[in-house]
């Protein structure tokens, strides 16, 4: 066929890694401990890589890229992968291979398993490496290789080397057998993706555009054309979903982006861009889409434990999840919580998994921001090569990022875990207890030296590390014979918690502080707190063509810039609001406060008679918001005597279940024979993502101005961002506390037709600090005082029944 005419054709990509992992695999799912998923594990791995590579000398020829093209009558597929290392002589002077000499694949995995144990490389490890040796010789034709595969244990070093001999004819055999389990998987992707972009090419906007809109839909498809990031403040009513899927499925057709990840970290928001994409499809638009949920919510039994003795689906599951695959890709395209579970019963896999590997095949994949940036569950599949491919991040709620990704990057132990753990090693020594009573003791250590708080010496965080990668070293040697003794799953857990901390330890830069501190019962626990999770984050953002960073509530997006982010200016803009200004009340309610010097009975009984006025002017469904548990109680008491019997009045309660939170909400009725007041605590579970409509709720009263409470941690906070942008407090408590405040308020109006009232009753909000942070779309903010605030109100609800 003509080389030019073949340039021209669609071309299917894929490693040579994904291929033998999916094409090959088979048998049993089992919560595997030798390899530890985790970015930080793979960080090491690769130094462990470079050093191997470095030692190897002249000959020794480190990361060969190596790509092999099948042409086949509708497309080339072309399969492509990186050597660690080839290694042969070349003729001196030039880069030619010496003939007759031997030509040796090398292929290098670190692991955390015990290497006398094992007697022969990996099936898929071998393979991978087989698939090289078969590239490498075709490319230069060659008539034998060698195969090597190298395991290094990341913890002491030690190495083991594993090697096998083939003749060309047979690895090329070999790789065409491997190669043909995969075509009806390339077929597919070649017939669907011509589908797909048809489909796109004659799809329009599905709506009238709002005010604004245009504009923002614009602006994301610039960014993802030119490649990089966009932070975007989007109130209610902007349409922000929209905004974002449809440049993104329109750049799709431009062969601009491969996937879509729609990141978020709420499952209202999740369902919200479900249905845009299904809007999407109403008109036309042709894209498999796959919602991920987690794996302790879709498992179908009562006790997740994975592995073939406790689950019917993880026995054999790999024998038949691929025939799973291609049925479910081929009869639906939106692959929702209730299609994949009634799938996996029917055919006996794991749920969790088959969503997993649906993502594979999915054009757009919508799920919570771990699926992404967390260092324990990312999806490798897609990131764990490193290396930047056409994918577009929709990170929806984006203003929760910057505490999930510090969650996600900090770790800690506890001392009196270590001897917990030793208890259940009764039946099994090998070493472990007394590794076990080492590191408790360099925790003593740090827990005599502990008043209040303690910063480890770097000696002491050396010697911690060194004995806790000598624990875990050990506790591998266990997993490989051990699962049955008591307690195996704790002894597990805590397993990953030291191995975790260990990875974290290993990356842990001036972006991080390291602590310890006595903790009201007396234990003691030690810290890597990651105070500034931007860099973590820009890691996985390097992997992407473009981002785009989206909340009602980003201001100031400096702020947000500078902790999600390492990119110097990235492109920042407000979209517009369509819904009429003049359907909110904004008040500000002077003469009361919560700052902890004016907290007294009288004060509460102030902001008992503040509530009971406004939610007086008119009757309905209204939410109050407290910074505190504690604050809610000490006002719930006098506001409880105001209202008296003619309210109906509701509270959250701590760690409610997901059956009590959908009573606290089905509560919101439009026809009620009271009225509702709803008690909830600023940044909880109803403080943001849930949507009321209409009367179901006509106001919301802030009390307060939700600044995190003072801690330890937040202290550390302060004094870091003092040091950096000399802005400790407004980093550390303004912020934080004013993106609560704005989200609860958020709750009221979420249609063009609502109407209703927030109240911000604090008299801070008089303040230019907190004034410069309201949105754009408060234009018309008014104080009020006790003696005021009720005719304020009576006139404004007065003036919309006359209008509506």
């Amino acid at each position: 066929m003509d080389t030019e005419k073949i340039n021209q054709r669609e071309q299917i990509r894929i490693s040579v890694r994904n291929l033998v992992e999916f094409v090959l695999r088979s048998g049993d799912i089992r919560e595997g401990i030798g390899g530890v998923p985790s970015l930080a594990a793979m960080q090491e791995g690769s130094r462990m890589h470079r050093k191997i590579q470095r030692s190897q000398g002249a000959n020794y020829h480190s990361e060969v890229s190596l790509a092999t093209d099948l042409i086949y009558p509708e497309y080339t597929l072309r399969i492509e992968g990186r050597a660690d290392g080839i290694i042969y002589e070349t003729i001196p002077g030039t880069e030619e291979i010496q003939e007759d000499r031997e030509v040796m694949i090398d292929e290098i995995k670190g692991i955390y398993r015990d290497l006398k144990k094992m007697d022969e490389a990996e099936m898929l490890h071998m393979a991978q490496a087989k698939c090289y040796a078969y590239m490498f010789a075709k490319e230069n034709h060659l008539n034998n290789m060698k195969v090597q595969i190298t395991y290094v244990n990341l913890d002491t070093e030690e190495i083991k080397r594993f090697t096998e001999e083939f003749k060309t004819e047979e690895l090329e055999r070999w790789f065409l057998w491997v190669v043909g389990l995969y075509k009806r998987w390339s077929d597919f992707s070649y017939h669907w993706k011509r589908i797909r972009t048809d489909s796109i090419h004659k799809l329009e906007f599905p709506y009238a555009y709002r005010k604004g809109q245009k504009e923002l839909i614009t602006n994301v498809y610039r960014s993802i054309y030119h490649g990089g990031l966009l932070f975007m403040d989007a109130p209610t009513g902007s349409g922000k979903t929209i905004a974002t899927l449809f440049p993104g499925v329109m750049a799709m057709g431009q062969n601009l982006v491969q996937r879509i990840f729609y990141l978020t970290g709420k499952t209202i928001t999740g369902k919200v861009a479900k249905d845009t994409l299904a809007l999407l499809a109403d008109f036309g638009y042709h894209g498999k889409t796959v919602i991920l949920t987690a794996k302790d919510k879709i498992c179908p039994l009562e006790e997740r434990i994975c592995d073939p003795e406790h689950c019917i689906y993880a026995k054999g599951h790999y024998d038949r999840i691929n025939d799973a695959i291609f049925d479910l890709l081929i009869s639906k395209d939106m692959f929702d919580r209730d299609t994949i579970a009634a799938f996996a019963e029917e055919r006996k896999v794991c749920p969790f998994e088959l969503s997993l590997d649906l993502s594979s095949w999915s054009d757009n994949i919508i799920g919570d921001v771990n699926y992404v940036f967390d260092p324990n569950v990312y999806l490798k599949r897609f990131f764990a090569e490193g290396s930047r491919e056409d994918y577009l991040f929709l990170i929806d709620e984006a203003h929760n990022l910057v505490d999930r990704g510090r969650r996600m990057y900090s770790a800690d132990l506890m001392k009196e875990d270590f001897l917990r753990i030793k208890k259940l090693f009764v039946t099994y020594n090998g070493g472990i207890p007394a590794a076990l009573s080492r590191c408790n003791k360099d925790f003593l250590e740090l827990k005599r030296q502990c008043e209040g708080v303690v910063y480890p010496t770097d000696a002491q965080m050396a010697e911690i590390t060194r004995h806790l990668m000598r624990l875990a070293s050990l506790m591998d040697m266990f997993f490989e014979k051990h699962l049955d003794i008591t307690g195996i799953k704790e002894i597990r857990e805590f397993y990953f918690q030291v191995r975790f901390f260990l990875n974290i330890a290993d990356v842990a830069d001036d972006c991080y502080r390291i602590y310890g501190e006595i903790l009201p019962d007396q234990s003691f626990v030690l810290h890597l707190y990651c105070v500034d999770p931007g860099r973590q984050l820009q890691q996985r953002l390097d992997q992407s063509r473009a981002s785009v960073f989206f909340s009602a509530t980003m201001m100031p997006l400096t702020y947000y810039r500078n902790l999600l982010c390492r990119v110097e200016h990235p492109y920042a803009i407000y979209a517009q609001s369509h819904f009429p200004q003049e359907r909110q009340k904004i008040l500000i309610g002077r003469g009361v406060t919560t700052t902890y010097k004016n907290r007294s009975m009288e004060m509460y009984d102030s902001y008992a008679s503040y509530i009971k006025k406004i939610l007086f002017s008119k009757k309905g469904n209204y939410m109050i918001f407290f910074p505190s548990y504690g604050l809610l109680h000490s006002i719930a008491e006098p506001l409880l005597k105001e209202l008296g019997s003619e309210w109906d009045v509701i509270e959250q309660e701590s760690h409610m279940s997901e059956q009590e939170r959908e009573a606290f909400l089905e509560a919101f009725t439009e026809e009620r024979e009271k009225p509702l007041a709803a008690l909830c605590v600023m940044g909880g579970i109803f403080g943001e993502g849930i949507d009321l409509t209409g009367k179901r709720l006509i106001g919301a009263v802030i009390v307060g101005v939700g600044l995190p409470m003072v801690s330890l941690e937040q202290k550390i906070l302060q004094a870091h961002f003092e040091d950096v942008y000399h802005q400790g407090f407004d980093y550390a408590y303004l912020y934080p506390g004013m993106n609560k405040v704005l989200q609860a308020a958020g709750r009221v109006i979420r249609t063009a037709t609502d109407v209703g009232v927030v109240a911000l009753l604090d008299d801070r909000y008089s303040q230019m600090s907190y004034r410069r942070l309201f949105p754009r779309h408060w234009q018309s903010v008014e104080e009020v005082t006790m003696d005021t605030v009720e005719e304020k109100l009576k006139s404004f609800w007065e003036r919309e029944e006359i209008s509506s």
